[in-house]
């Protein structure tokens, strides 16, 4: 079989192949974090200023900082200044949260390297919409610097995102698991939004829809603090509904999203109910866990540890859903869906704004936990449909 990482180029490292015009004269800024590296692990940053010198102008950071240094969800970034490329930097994750005319008024071009983990419920695309809608309204160029959907870009999971629980965690109306990488989807927001931005997306060279991350061979850097492997992210678009609950989602150990659990469930209990669901690709092993920050620090936890056995047949919404089920149905009078604020929002409950939607949380409190689930075939199916003309990868 052929090694796919021979040939394989992120899209920093094929705009600096390729050059193309603009990039002669454009002043640039970029959109970056910690991943934003390239097979060598050479930062964009870096890269950009060896190639263009003085016309990187500016660096921008969405939600943990440009540098990633932000551990947990909801802590502000402020502007800063890097003294190394000596580069104003300009926060994206705070009281602003979108460009503004002030931020762009020094930037011809501006370039989003961002790694997403293709799930929706992931702030990054959050950012990009962003940077969409402000690019149109000053008229500056935005270019998306691809990079792969590191659990692919075949399988799509869960209901779109209802309009009415549109928010900085769900942006835009796609499925949890929505199987296109970043450029792919700003070219279908910009179209479907009708927003007029001057987007250009530089595609990867030799990536395939069918591609996980480490098909590649790459090494992986963390895109946000607590995505620490690829296994947290194979896991992340089922487990991330915990959020909206007092169950730990494994934050403040180790193994983040890959562990839930809290002191009121009982390890053996929980892993002999699930066994009714039939999880395809799985296996949930009992466990104990104590987080040393976030919910239920210094306390021993019960739950369970998801190992992907068959990431082919592995649904992690699914899974997500039937553990929801099986954890409330354990310890009624113990579990609680998480109360606002969450992520900007004051009002909503933040298991809605992660669903998407109300009617899962409706769902479980009526012993109707899966029906949510039930009615996703033709959303994915409108969804590919939608999204099938912006495609850029085989």
């Amino acid at each position: 079989m052929p090694d796919p990482s021979r040939d394989f180029r992120f899209g920093v490292e094929v705009l600096l192949e390729t050059r193309p015009a603009w990039l002669a004269t454009a002043r640039l800024g970029l959109v970056c974090h910690p991943a934003s590296v390239g097979q060598d692990l050479m930062h964009s940053a870096d890269r950009l200023r060896e190639a263009v010198g003085p016309r990187l102008v500016a660096l921008f950071g969405p939600q943990h900082g440009m540098r990633g240094e932000k551990q947990d969800n909801m802590i502000e970034s402020a502007d800063g200044f890097d003294r190394r490329l000596d580069l104003p930097v300009f926060s994206l994750y705070g009281a602003v949260r979108e460009p503004t005319e002030e931020m762009l008024c020094s930037v011809d071009a501006l370039l989003v390297d961002l790694q997403d983990v293709g799930t929706r419920v992931y702030t990054f695309v959050s950012t990009m919409a962003a940077c969409l809608r402000a690019a149109a309204r000053f008229g500056c160029k935005l270019v998306i610097l691809d990079r792969p959907n590191p659990i692919g870009g075949t399988q799509i999971e869960g209901p779109l995102l209802e309009p009415a629980f549109r928010s900085f965690v769900g942006e835009l109306e796609t499925p949890m698991r929505h199987g296109r990488t970043m450029g792919e989807l700003a070219r279908w927001a910009n179209a479907r939004l009708g927003l007029g931005c001057d987007l250009e997306v530089v595609a990867m060279h030799g990536w395939r829809r069918v591609f996980y991350w480490d098909d590649l061979g790459l090494e992986w850097v963390a895109p946000s603090p607590n995505i620490p492997m690829l296994r947290s992210a194979l896991c992340y678009p089922g487990t991330v509904l915990f959020e909206g609950t007092n169950v730990s989602e494994g934050r403040g150990t180790t193994q983040p999203f890959e562990l839930v659990g809290a002191p009121f469930v009982d390890s053996y209990r929980l892993v002999a109910a699930l066994e009714r669901h039939g999880l395809a690709g799985v296996q949930l092993r009992a466990v104990s866990f104590e987080p040393t920050f976030h919910k239920w620090a210094g306390q021993l936890c019960g739950g369970v540890q998801l190992h992907v056995r068959d990431r082919a047949a592995f649904e992690p919404l699914r899974t997500a859903v039937a553990l929801l089920a099986e954890i409330r149905a354990l310890a009624p009078d113990d579990f609680a869906w998480r109360t606002p604020p969450y992520e900007y929002e004051l009002h909503r409950m933040a298991i809605d704004l992660i669903a998407g939607s109300d009617r899962l949380r409706a769902g479980l409190e009526h012993g109707k936990a899966l029906d949510w689930l039930e009615t996703a075939g033709d959303d994915i199916a409108r969804f590919r449909r939608e999204t099938a003309p912006y495609e850029l990868y085989e």
